[in-house]
């Protein structure tokens, strides 16, 4: 197999940084061509290529996984996903009876609500649908955050709502991220909503993270926090190893869940 053959090697050489991207979330274009023993241009366009398939994002030097790309509320709770109940459930099991409890819109989240049936705690939320399945619950208060509900995120956010959360002080926090980075920290793809899961952790001791796999490593347009900044994550043990120690700090504690077969 001649290292120049442009028909072969190239596509099987992108399938070699793909796995090395899934592993390890980035890779470095000058330690790519010194690995393959090819120019710096051919990982260029390895790259660009990539790109415009999706499977990466293109940044000075390098790439990153993919900004994740989410539907509508509506579609995303309408999806049956075992996964993402496997990741609800040990996330809800972090929180104690009697304490307040912040909790973002987002179709994880509202399998959080399910979870937090019955558990004697006090919910603040800007997420009607939130407010739906646990407004019944007699063991459960409910407090909702009003504001501009955005059709895509099916929460409040927006000046009013950050007001309110201003006013709070809560035991514990769960924003919703799109994004997932062990360097960088936690990512929105709105600067509103991202503004508001700031003053979420500001109004909040404990911030617990709960991330799917499409999310561990990627990086998104606007910065929520720093992953010093979170005390959990909740993730699947599908994630590589060598992604998970990346997330190696004293002060976050990390919770793989099975979630089955992917």
């Amino acid at each position: 197999m001649n290292a120049s053959d442009p028909d072969v090697l190239p596509q099987e050489r992108q399938q070699r940084i793909l796995e090395q991207l899934r592993r390890n979330g980035r890779v470095i274009a000058s330690e790519l061509a010194a690995a393959f023993g090819v120019s710096e241009d051919s990982i260029r366009r390895d790259l660009r290529e990539m790109a415009s398939q999706g499977l990466c994002r293109r940044v000075y030097g390098g790439a990153l996984l993919p900004t994740p790309q989410f539907d509508a509320l509506p579609a995303r709770i309408d999806r049956s996903d075992d996964g993402r109940v496997a990741l609800a459930v040990r996330a809800a099991s972090l929180i104690q009876p009697g304490q307040v409890v912040l909790l973002d819109a987002g179709s994880t989240n509202v399998e959080v609500a399910r979870a937090l049936r019955g558990k004697a705690v006090t919910v603040v939320t800007n997420a009607p649908a939130i407010a739906e399945i646990l407004g019944g619950e007699h063991a459960t208060e409910v407090v909702m955050i009003g504001g501009r509900i955005d059709p895509v995120s099916g929460g409040a956010i927006g000046a009013i709502a950050v007001q309110q959360l201003d006013q709070l002080q809560a035991d514990v926090c769960l924003p919703g991220t799109c994004a997932v980075d062990p360097e960088t920290g936690i990512w929105g793809i709105n600067a509103e909503e991202s503004a508001f899961k700031q003053a979420m952790i500001r109004a909040s001791g404990v911030v617990v993270i709960v991330a799917t796999d499409a999310k561990i490593g990627a990086r998104a347009s606007f910065r929520i926090a720093g992953i010093d900044q979170v005390d959990h994550l909740v993730v699947a043990d599908s994630v590589p190893a060598a992604m998970l120690e990346r997330f190696a700090l004293d002060s976050l504690h990390v919770h793989p869940v099975s979630v089955g077969p992917v």
